[in-house]
């Protein structure tokens, strides 16, 4: 049976691009998303490429439905020589006007089930040839983020992770911790994109050569990639101030963004959905 790439959260824009270009390069896939349109991606998948490419469904977010997963995969007796974790959610906003569920779900996305699959496609990898594991974190990993404090959390731990289990499976695969900015990938994303006025532009990246970039750095073995030389200065620079500096700019940053963001909302709802 041929081994697989599998990628999480397939059906999003990050996903999908990291789909297109696996495909591309001739891997074969296994893709997953709580998205019934998977299947729709994967026959196009097959008929656009010519490889081997299935779907399943999974809520990542349920603690079952992860295990019902792993243990059909098993059944099946499925092999995988890598596994790139896109799945992630977020709830933007002041941290006491979020609900519990909302942060749980958070905490459940991001940090659970990513090391749910993680151990799981560990466990099932192709011992005869070298994996491959992305997860996607976030320039948000290197900056404690007031009104993203969960998600910028979230990613810090996934970005300390990724370098912990890269160090413990060197022998036989790498990992490569993907610390991407603004991604154009919706529309409610390129709102907040152009809100955030000139930083917001030039932090922002093309999704599907981030994609494309991403795969062949992993490929070569590197720990860490960020996308775009701003967004690398910007995560050198930062490193030196304070971790309370930090949080104070940021949180100015978002309050801004949010007056502006509601400036720019009729004229880029006008402009920009109708072609989304």
């Amino acid at each position: 049976m041929n081994a697989y790439l599998m990628i999480t959260g397939a059906t999003g824009g990050l996903g999908s691009a990291f789909a297109i270009d696996c495909a591309r390069r001739g891997f074969n896939l296994y893709l997953t998303d709580r998205d019934d349109r998977g299947e729709e991606l994967t026959q196009f998948l097959r008929d656009k490429f010519d490889i081997e490419a299935q779907f399943c469904r999974c809520d990542l977010s349920s603690m079952d439905s992860r295990m019902e997963f792993y243990a059909a995969l098993k059944k099946e007796g499925r092999r995988f020589w890598g596994l790139i974790n896109v799945a992630g959610l977020d709830y933007e906003g002041e941290f006491l006007e979020r609900t519990h569920e909302q942060f749980m779900s958070i905490i459940k996305v991001n940090i659970e089930s990513t090391v749910d699959t993680t151990h799981a496609i560990l466990g099932l990898r192709d011992p005869e040839r070298r994996f491959m594991l992305i997860n996607v974190c976030s320039l948000a990993a290197f900056y404690p983020m007031p009104y993203k404090a969960i998600y910028a959390a979230s990613k810090r731990f996934l970005l300390d992770f990724s370098l912990a289990v890269r160090e413990e499976i060197k022998s036989f695969g790498s990992v490569t911790a993907l610390c991407p900015a603004g991604l154009p990938t919706t529309p409610d994303v390129m709102q907040k994109i152009f809100a955030q006025g000139f930083w917001g532009k030039v932090t922002t990246e093309d999704t599907a050569k981030v994609a494309h970039r991403t795969v062949k750095l992993a490929l070569r073995g590197r720990a860490i990639f960020i996308p775009g030389w701003i967004n690398q200065l910007l995560q050198f620079f930062g490193s030196f101030l304070p971790p309370t500096m930090l949080a104070r700019y940021v949180g100015k940053r978002w309050q801004t963004a949010q007056s502006d963001e509601f400036k720019w909302t009729p004229s880029f709802r006008r402009e920009a959905l109708p072609g989304a």
